[in-house]
């Protein structure tokens, strides 16, 4: 019995209670939170909806508790039933009501952990989007991570999902990155505002292989060439390193297309429409001070070129005319002041802030290795990048560290311990409990234990209560964590499924001793061990990471 059906029957019972009169007609609750209590003495599963929903109906929450532990006792599976303090409901089961879920995770494989939250809802998650004007930075290769797991944990949870990589080929940044290649090309020094490290080198060494005659050209028609050569190189490295790091992208949007397209314009034109936009001193701007913006935006400037919020405008509307029906936006640190405008901008259009549009801010990272801070790159010179951390630990750590700490808080992480082959490398920790897991149902096989039997009853050991309980929150683990935009929830709670299973393992033997019969009771425990092999499995799948059979 999992959390998720003590809820089903905590409801059942609510509505039947009021069906017989015994409680008064009231709005019953979505759903019934229930938890594992601190103190394992006090059960297996603890609820506080008395307390939460007695006043409802009239009663103390020590009466509504009553009422509704008399026939929650009645149900099947449940051992014993207690109310603690002011109306906390402890519940025991039975073993055997606890040990079916293992034959339930094993059965339900891939599946187990899944849910509806968002089924059949279109959302567009936009992450990454380094400039095309250098390698993805550390604080870039976060959000690769993050924002693939995110990804993964909505459409575990039903939703149709399109990653998107917002590529910005429109600006001054283009222009100090052209400018940069071609002094490269020429062995002159970078501009003062431009662009510089061994990549720049690389690239310009690239375009001129390629096209000899263009460093030799006018410096006005060279800078296109090089731009437009250049710009295509650097895409092409950042689309090899996020292949390589296991994220994949399903639309690659151009921001310049914005402008060739007509798609500004549009928005504009919209915006008109509705009433917020008008014309001051020469320029175009959007009235978003009446949607909370704390000044109203330049749009178009009196000079005729675009402010940078014209392409969000155009973006977000193409967006959301592309038939998404919520756009979520992953930002670095940096910009904490561009959630305002943004928001007003999705108020102008008639959407809804924080449904229609949602901006995630993500916090910095630094690596740490012999215990000084990691500044620079071999490569970059200035930042750290994706490679260098891949170099150094590997896709698996690399993207399990990453997404292991909430992004609201700054990240440092640790490459001694993530290149060791030890406990305290969380990594490793969670990928060995799912190799021993393999290694377990191999030495079964190899000794004739396999799963002809399933005997729940038996799972009585309090190892076994644990693992059992701790398998039993992974749907709700994984609800929550789309719930709060955290995959490191699914990260921690990894964790702590190793750490039962380890104990587990310490504990109760799979296969029998040296010249024992194979019992019903190693038949069932195969079960559990492939429960938890499962659970495991799909949870770093979720973080985007291998589950090693052997290690």
């Amino acid at each position: 019995m999992t959390p998720a059906d003590l809820s089903k029957n905590i409801l059942l019972i609510l509505q039947q209670l009021q069906q017989q009169g015994v409680l008064p007609t009231a709005e019953l609750p979505a759903e019934v939170v229930i938890e594992r209590p601190k103190n394992r003495e006090h059960g297996d599963w603890a609820t506080n909806v008395a307390m939460q929903f007695a006043g409802k109906f009239g009663m103390n929450p020590r009466e509504f508790a009553t009422k509704l532990a008399q026939e929650l006792a009645k149900v099947t599976g449940v051992e014993k039933v207690d109310i603690a303090g002011p109306g906390f409901i402890n519940i025991t089961l039975s073993a055997a009501a606890a040990g079916e879920l293992a034959k339930q995770i094993v059965e339900a494989g891939g599946n187990f952990g899944k849910g509806s939250l968002y089924a059949g809802l279109k959302m567009n998650l936009e992450f990454v989007s380094a400039n095309p004007t250098g390698p993805i930075h550390i604080g870039g290769t976060r959000w690769a991570a993050v924002g693939d797991s995110l990804a993964r944990i909505f459409e575990a949870q039903g939703a149709n999902v399109t990653r998107e990589y917002y590529f910005n080929d429109h600006g001054a940044q283009i222009d100090r990155f052209a400018r940069s290649l071609l002094a490269a090309a020429k062995s002159e020094p970078a501009p003062e505002d431009g662009y510089s490290g061994e990549y720049i080198n690389q690239i310009a060494a690239a375009v001129v292989k390629e096209n000899p005659s263009w460093a030799k050209l006018e410096d006005s028609e060279a800078t296109e060439l090089f731009r437009a050569g250049g710009v295509e190189l650097m895409f092409g490295e950042i689309k090899q390193s996020l292949k390589d790091f296991g994220v994949h992208f399903d639309v690659f949007f151009h921001e310049n297309s914005l402008y060739e397209s007509g798609a500004v314009h549009k928005a504009i034109a919209k915006l008109r429409d509705l009433g917020h936009i008008y014309e001051q001193d020469g320029a175009i701007w959007l009235r978003s001070t009446t949607f909370g913006d704390d000044r109203d935006r330049v749009v178009i400037k009196s000079d005729g070129e675009a402010a940078y919020i014209a392409g969000d405008l155009a973006y977000y509307l193409d967006k959301r005319e592309r038939g998404f029906d919520r756009a979520i936006y992953m930002l670095g640190a940096d910009h904490h002041g561009y959630v305002q405008r943004m928001m007003a901008m999705c108020s102008a259009f008639g959407d809804e802030p924080g449904v229609n549009l949602e901006i995630l801010i993500g916090q910095l990272v630094n690596l740490v290795k012999d215990g000084a801070p990691v500044r620079m790159s071999k490569r970059a010179g200035t930042v750290v990048t994706m490679e260098d951390l891949v170099d150094a630990v590997g896709v698996d750590a690399a993207r399990y560290a990453l997404t292991r700490s909430s992004i609201n808080s700054m990240l440092d992480i640790d490459l001694d311990q993530l290149s060791k082959k030890t406990n305290d490398n969380p990594v490793f920790y969670v990928q060995y409990a799912h190799a021993r897991t393999k290694q377990v149902a191999n030495n079964a096989a190899s000794l004739g234990v396999e799963t002809s039997e399933f005997d729940p009853g038996l799972l009585s050991h309090a190892s076994e209560s644990d693992l059992l309980a701790k398998l039993a929150q992974f749907p709700a683990i994984m609800n929550h964590a789309a719930i709060e935009r955290a995959p490191h929830l699914v990260a921690r709670y990894l964790e702590e499924v190793a750490g039962s299973y380890h104990r587990w393992y310490d504990n109760c033997r799979v296969t029998p001793l040296s010249g024992n019969p194979v019992e019903t009771i190693h038949r069932t425990r195969l079960w559990l061990n492939t429960a938890a092999s499962v659970v495991l499995a799909n949870g770093l799948k979720v973080l985007g990471v291998s589950a090693p059979e052997r290690m």
